[in-house]
């Protein structure tokens, strides 16, 4: 451990390498000139090589383009060139709105998710795109739409098959991993799915994720700094979705709170010593 403390301080400075590492990454406004490779995992890590998905295909637009979040991995670009040309295929859908991808060379975050940190997680919005022309600063005031209803045990009005068929397409790619999305959604894809449903075992209810869905891809092949997570349960995972929209119409009791327990500590921000030791050097790459 003093060894590879020594190495950051030697790459980066001894300042820096006390500095949170959000500041660090936050800071880069482009990629760094690497061979493309995630470094760590999801939530703890940073990616070398990273490229930027064009503000605007012919079936996608990046939203927010003022946080510069729209980098990953070359094989995040290929998989949102591939499922977006689904989306556009679908009634009423002229392609996807894409969010938060990663900084340019991922790294923590100024603000926001704890994920995103390895070019391999993408926000794809909810809303159905019906025009791809929008202008930077329609980008910053438009929103997506919430799909639930029930604080998240059902979906509303604005839910429909083409949603469902979308984040089946996603969800039958070898590449991904798995996707959240809020867990009434996740029980009304059960009820509505016919056929093979493998495919509903990566699609993960959690909080959260009624105005996007999160897509998170698997490691890519060869790609030896790279930690996947581990994978979902076996099954559908739709007994677990329904306990979830359960727990929300009836919440169990809370528990008991112990009196004696010790406060918990407040999460701190991590530093260069928390992420992978290469991420020293993605920062310093030209």
């Amino acid at each position: 451990m003093f060894a590879t403390l020594v190495a950051i301080a030697g790459l980066i400075g001894p300042v820096a390498a006390e500095t949170p590492a959000k500041q660090l990454f936050g800071a880069k406004a482009a990629g760094s000139q690497q061979r493309p490779a995630p470094l760590g995992s999801y939530a703890k890590g940073c990616v070398a090589g990273a490229v930027q998905l064009p503000e605007t295909g012919p079936t996608w637009q990046a939203m927010r383009l003022s946080r510069n979040r729209n980098w990953g991995h070359p094989e995040t670009v290929d998989f949102i060139r591939d499922l977006s040309t689904f989306a556009a295929r679908q009634p009423g859908w002229k392609g996807l709105y894409i969010g938060d991808i990663s900084q340019p060379r991922g790294g923590p975050m100024l603000s926001g998710h704890r994920s995103h940190q390895i070019g391999l997680d993408i926000d794809i919005w909810m809303r159905p795109p019906d025009r791809l022309n929008l202008s930077r600063g329609q980008r910053e005031k438009i929103s997506s739409i919430s799909m639930r209803r029930a604080k998240g045990a059902f979906v509303n009005g604005d839910w429909t098959r083409q949603h469902h068929e979308i984040l089946k397409a996603a969800a039958s790619d070898k590449r991904v991993a798995r996707i959240f999305v809020f867990p009434g959604a996740k029980v009304q894809m059960c009820k509505d799915a016919k056929g093979d449903r493998r495919w509903l075992r990566k699609i993960r209810p959690w909080w959260g994720h009624h105005y996007h869905f999160h897509v998170r891809l698997n490691c890519p092949r060869g790609a030896r700094g790279c930690v996947d997570q581990n994978p979902p349960p076996r099954g559908d995972g739709c007994a677990d979705a329904q306990k979830w929209v359960d727990d929300i119409l009836n919440p169990p009791p809370p528990k008991p709170r112990d009196p004696n327990a010790p406060k918990p500590k407040p999460r701190r921000d991590y530093t260069m010593k928390d992420l992978p030791r290469q991420c020293a050097a993605v920062l310093q790459s030209d």
